[in-house]
This record gives C-alpha cells, structure tokens and sequence, in this order.
C-alpha cells in the first residue's frame, strides 16, 4: 500500500495532495492515514511517511520542509538564510529550523506564510549555486544574509564555518556587503566580518573566541602551532597566549567522538588528550586551561578563569 506515494518522495521529496488525488486517493484516505500515524503533513498540500519523519534531526526535517516549499511554490525561488546554511552542511548551531528561507528571484515583495518566509533581494549570477540541482545562495551570499537575522554569536559559528573550509574569503565578503550597504538589517555584518577567524574549526571554538573578544580578553593567536625541537609539528593549539605561557583548550564532544581512532573508546581519546597536554606543557612550560560547553553559558565565571591564569595566578578560581 502506498507504494506509488513512496516512488514520489523518493524522486522529490515529498507527494502533493493532487498527486495523491490523481492516483486514487481521497482527502479522506490522507486525513484518516495522518491520524492513524502513517502520514505526516509537512505543510499545506503536502506529505511525508511518518516512519520517515520521526528519526530525522532536525537538519534533516528541514530540508524535507524545503522540498515542500520549492514544489508548491507559485515562483521562482532560491534557498536562502537559515535554509541555505543547511543545504551548504554548515552549523546550525540554536538556528530556527522551523521556517524555511528563500529569496525570490522576480525581486517582488516577499512575504511569510506557514512555514515559509519569502525574502527580497538582489541576487546576481554569482549569488547563486546549484547543490544536487537546487537553486541556493552561494557561501558568500549565505554567509551574508544570516549577519542580517541572526546576532553576531550565531552569525560567527556560520561565517567562521565557510571561511574554514575555504568556501569564501574576507575579500569576497567585504565586497559583498559593500554591495549591501544600504540595505536594511546590515548593522552587524561589517562587526562579524571583522571578527570572523577561519583558523576557528568548530562553532565552540567560535563562540570562544567571540567570547573573548567580548569581555576584553586579550586577543589570543587562533590555532597555534607548536612544534618539538626537530621542527616537527607537535600540537595545533585552539588558543594560546605565548607572551604569557598559556594556552585555552576548547573541549567539545567533537575532539573525543569525531576523531576516535579505530577500536578506541571515548576514554581512550581522553586519556590520549592529556598525554597530548602534558607534552605540551613539559615542552613549553606554559599552563593549559580547559573550558567545555557548558562554560560558554556561564561567561562571567569563564572568563574570571581566563582573566586569572593569564595574571599568573590560579586557572581554577
């Protein structure tokens, strides 16, 4: 049973109610599946199996909601903002994923409805890219856009990401917002601009440096290289303070999952994390201070730590 309906997501997505209609079916038949569980209503008009649906992170729904939005669209619309950071595999760090983003290209007032917000703008042929034959906002564009919804936190975790992995530059930034200048909501990205950091690899790492940069932390060298006597490469630090013999160690779930290496536990990769710091301070002489997530929601109290080891006193206050 359903097995046409299924061949349709797999091709585009989602079904539309008039396909379903086409094929047999009634309003009745998709309410009565809807409330039995084995249909979700994505938005309006539009579908998706539940058994599907359910295990699907929210990234993943996402892009589900933007197929619904593209096959029921009116005009031609280009994904854009929080959308396009999803199609692009940056972070999505606290993103509302509840709305889809698109920027019309006919340059005609956008407007909101269910689940979708229509965004107006000038999109010239650079702006634009086609992912897996889907119209999306260039890194750069992208990365521009969410300076105008987001705050300079959120907007860091996203530039820092494209910088990083070399989808765009500063250069290809400050010339797009030169572009942008006199538009609305622009305020903040020639400051995220500015603060942005492509040696920052992780959007901890990019909260911590904002962080930083926010309560007047001296400013620290971002991935720092330190080297035995041979000149071989010993460690990449996160931050570091070389002046002051100290360097700042951003401890995210990243560093002990992410990089396991074969028949590791996570208590493996911890403990391999502290051989790895003792070397550094055996070689150096310097202090390490570790924070982890939970620190970046208590700023204050992080950086009176930081404040503290950096004055030669205690790490731990």
């Amino acid at each position: 049973m359903y097995d046409e309906l299924r061949q349709i997501c797999d091709t585009h997505g989602i079904f539309l109610r008039h396909e379903a209609i086409a094929l047999g079916y009634t309003d009745e038949h998709l309410a009565r599946a809807v409330r039995r569980g084995v249909l979700t209503r994505v938005r309006h008009g539009s579908y998706f199996f539940r058994e599907l649906w359910d295990p699907l992170p929210g990234d993943e729904r996402h892009i589900v909601r933007a197929m619904a939005a593209l096959r029921t669209a009116k005009t031609n619309l280009v994904f854009s903002h929080v959308t396009a950071v999803v199609l692009h595999g940056a972070p999505t760090w606290e993103l509302p994923l509840d709305m889809v983003h698109v920027t019309r290209t006919d340059r005609r007032g956008g407007r909101s409805e269910a689940g979708l917000v229509q965004h107006r703008g000038l999109l010239v042929p650079r702006d634009i890219v086609e992912l897996d034959s889907l119209s999306v906002t260039s890194p750069t564009r992208t990365a521009l856009d969410v300076t105008r919804i987001l705050d300079v936190e959120h907007s860091l975790a996203v530039v820092d990401h494209f910088l990083h992995v070399g989808a765009t530059t500063k250069a290809n930034l400050r010339e797009g917002a030169e572009a942008m200048r006199l538009w609305k909501d622009t305020l903040t990205t020639d400051l995220v601009i500015r603060l942005a950091n492509p040696r920052c690899e992780s959007v901890g790492e990019s909260r911590t440096s904002y962080k930083l940069w926010r309560h007047g932390v001296p400013a620290p060298k971002t991935g720092y290289d330190i080297c035995d006597a041979a000149g071989k490469l010993l460690a990449r630090l996160d931050f570091a303070w070389p002046e002051l013999g100290v360097f700042l160690e951003f401890d995210g779930k990243e560093k002990y999952l992410k990089y396991l290496r074969p028949g590791e536990k996570p208590l493996d990769a911890i403990l391999r994390e502290k051989k790895r710091e003792e070397r550094i301070c055996g070689l150096t002489g310097w202090r390490c201070i570790r924070i982890t997530w939970a620190d970046l929601y208590q700023p204050e109290q992080m950086i009176a730590r930081i404040m503290s080891a950096l004055a030669g006193g205690p790490v731990h206050v």
